[in-house]
């Protein structure tokens, strides 16, 4: 098994929303729909514009296995809306998502540190992520594992989705 990673842009948004889709399935099957919903991100435009703004705004990255895609982030300057940007230069991930077929195959920790070496050749010091910090809070321990550390906690919209914030300084 080969893991390498690849760089994206706007045209493999079909490819992201798969990705996202994949994972809300095997979320609500888990019993998990808080995290990303019920229904695929493919189906609801907002999601879908979303995820075409990051895109092209930012540069999505992917890991592959043996040349198959298996999981995706997308690496931008700035957090989503809902969060302030740092009182520093920065790199935010968004959109960390795996094609569940590849699970535990190592294809997001790559990503995660690809992204961290992309930050510091751009001589940006600070990688900054957020996530789900709800349910059983594996996602936060998984950043936690890839070297990212707590740093605030938030809730995000009328249903006041947990989220937190977490940060990994990169030399």
């Amino acid at each position: 098994m080969t893991i390498t990673i690849r760089t994206g842009g706007p045209d493999d948004t079909p490819l992201i929303l798969a990705m996202l889709d994949s994972c809300v399935e095997w979320l609500v099957a888990q019993g998990r729909p808080r995290q990303w919903g019920t229904e695929p991100w493919s189906a609801n435009p907002r999601a879908v514009e979303t995820v075409r703004r990051y895109a092209t705004t930012g540069t999505p990255y992917f890991a592959e296995i043996d040349g198959v895609p298996a999981a995706t982030l997308t690496l931008t300057d700035a957090p989503g809306a809902y969060l302030e940007a740092a009182d520093e230069p920065e790199r935010y991930i968004h959109l960390l998502a795996s094609d569940r077929r590849f699970k535990g195959l190592g294809a997001g920790a790559a990503l995660l540190a690809h992204a961290a070496e992309v930050t510091r050749r751009a001589g940006v010091s600070l990688l900054r992520v957020d996530c789900y910090a709800g349910d059983d809070g594996k996602l936060v321990a998984f950043y936690e594992k890839n070297g990212f550390v707590r740093t605030e906690a938030f809730t995000h919209g009328p249903d006041e989705w947990p989220g937190q914030v977490l940060a990994q300084r990169v030399r």
